[in-house]
């Protein structure tokens, strides 16, 4: 193991997932990423714990557009109490990643770890900060959001926002504690996120999720969303018109791909500087929409999406019900 990965592994095994020896732990990794997943190993044994892990291109092909019969039901007879996810996401992959999820949270009711698009700079940084203060902001912002009925969301890049809640959906916390059986999150973490009723304005976003964050990291120009009743009703890319057909064409897939699907705060306090990483980027203090999946399962959405993609919208304004939380990405609570 690379001794540089050994505070964001401890963190990873320790703190978020509070893994012991009574453990039974499962990792599911890519061969890009090994070198990670080897170190999270390495802090899993040193637990006491029992350990299985899987490489997918060892068990399938790349893009994985679905996840095996043969590999569930390896994990299943494994029985794991926790279990990670370490490697890069590819198109389609979410095929992959849902019922994977499903399979690990819901029905083996794991502690899990999601580590899509994890790296070294991302184990060197949002991984090794300080989890307890995170843990204090993400539950602080929870209380204040959480009966909450409209939020509004200004950026200086242009974003202007409004966002309806039903008190039916519930707002998840996602402090990085995941020391209760089911619960799960991605690592990274630090934030706060629910399925929202609707949403109308424009969404100026910086960075997208899926699979353009690997492809394109930081977007040189802003994508430009205007958002209708909840809905993506124009996407807007000036000088890039083949990332902007390919985002319309991501949003067409499905009748509900366009979709707002999860409105969330990021809290991870810990975090200085946006790196161009979507996995750590979202947690960095300002807000982020989702189109596609409201992940009904969590926030009693429902409906249902088979796509997910987040949108970036940092250093932000934040007015909840009237009240400022957040001032170009500083929390006022």
């Amino acid at each position: 193991m690379l001794p540089e990965y050994a505070p964001g592994a401890r963190n990873a095994v320790r703190t978020c997932l509070g893994i012991t020896e009574r453990d039974r732990v499962a990792i599911i990794n890519d061969r890009e990423r090994a070198d990670i997943a080897e170190a999270i190993e390495e802090e899993v044994r040193s637990t006491g714990a029992e350990l299985r892990s899987w490489t997918m291109e060892e068990v399938l092909q790349r893009p994985a557009r679905e996840f095996p019969k043969s590999l569930a039901e390896d994990i299943f007879r494994f029985r794991p109490s926790a279990s990670f996810f370490i490697g890069e996401g590819m198109p389609g992959e979410l095929a992959f990643r849902q019922p994977m999820l499903k399979l690990l949270t819901e029905e083996l009711r794991c502690r899990h770890g999601h580590m899509i698009g994890i790296d070294r700079e991302l184990m060197l940084d949002g991984m090794t900060a300080d989890y307890d203060e995170i843990y204090r902001v993400t539950r602080r912002v929870f209380e204040v959001v959480r009966q909450a009925t409209r939020i509004e969301v200004t950026t200086k890049l242009g974003t202007e926002l409004v966002a309806t809640f039903s008190p039916s959906r519930k707002w998840v916390p996602c402090d990085a504690r995941y020391h209760e059986q089911g619960r799960w999150g991605n690592l990274p973490e630090g934030e706060v996120f629910t399925a929202p009723l609707s949403l109308d304005g424009l969404l100026v976003g910086e960075e997208m999720g899926d699979h353009f964050a690997p492809r394109y990291r930081l977007f040189e120009e802003p994508v430009r969303l205007r958002v209708k009743a909840g809905f993506v009703a124009g996407v807007e890319m000036s000088g890039h018109p083949e990332i902007e057909a390919e985002i319309a064409e991501y949003f067409a897939q499905n009748p509900c791909s366009n979709r707002a699907g999860e409105f969330a705060i990021g809290t991870n306090v810990g975090l200085t500087r946006i790196v161009g990483n979507f996995l750590q980027d979202e947690k960095f203090p300002g807000v982020h929409v989702a189109f596609g999946d409201p992940y009904g399962h969590e926030t009693g959405a429902d409906w249902s999406c088979p796509t997910h993609v987040d949108v970036l919208a940092s250093h932000a304004d934040v007015v909840v019900d009237g009240r400022p939380i957040m001032q170009a990405g500083r929390f006022l609570v």
